[in-house]
């Protein structure tokens, strides 16, 4: 069954609308998320200068980190939307490095919160350590299945050579 060509046209004008719609969504994630990063860059070092002048960098550098690893988390979603920008396709890879900077950035949070949970209830604490070993599980696997893509990856390019 041969498809008119009058449909076939109509079909490919719909595909490039869509593309365009897409390419223009995909600009304005990109112009949201570069906004976002400059501004919590410009008010992290802002607040990181107020803290050393004020001399409360110590009380302070869990909040900073917690800042430093959103702000990286952003700029990797920034990247993720730049290759699907450019590839016009889901690629796998740039969305399990932004899940693994979330779970390291929770991780490291946590951690660094951990004098103040001492301090209460045992249940609080195992909250603590089933969110941290959670945490772990996830992390690992996002690794293996990151490990598994790029080994997949090479096969791939190797088949086409």
């Amino acid at each position: 069954m041969a498809q008119s060509e009058p449909e076939s046209r109509s079909k490919r004008a719909v595909a490039r609308a869509f593309t365009v719609v897409e390419d223009i969504v995909y600009i304005g994630l990109g112009i949201l998320l570069a906004g976002s990063s400059i501004i919590l860059l410009a008010t992290g070092v802002i607040g990181f200068g107020q803290s050393l002048v004020s001399g409360s960098f110590v009380a302070n550098i869990v909040p900073l980190l917690d800042r430093i690893l959103l702000i990286l988390l952003l700029v990797e979603l920034l990247y993720t939307v730049q290759v699907s920008f450019r590839e016009h396709a889901l690629v796998p890879e740039p969305f399990i490095l932004v899940g693994l900077i979330a779970a390291i950035r929770r991780i490291l949070v946590l951690t660094a919160e951990f004098a103040e949970i001492v301090d209460k209830p045992e249940t609080v604490f195992r909250h603590f350590i089933i969110e941290l070993a959670a945490l772990t599980f996830l992390i690992v696997s996002l690794v293996v299945s990151l490990v598994l893509l790029q080994k997949r990856g090479g096969k791939m390019a190797a088949e086409r050579a």
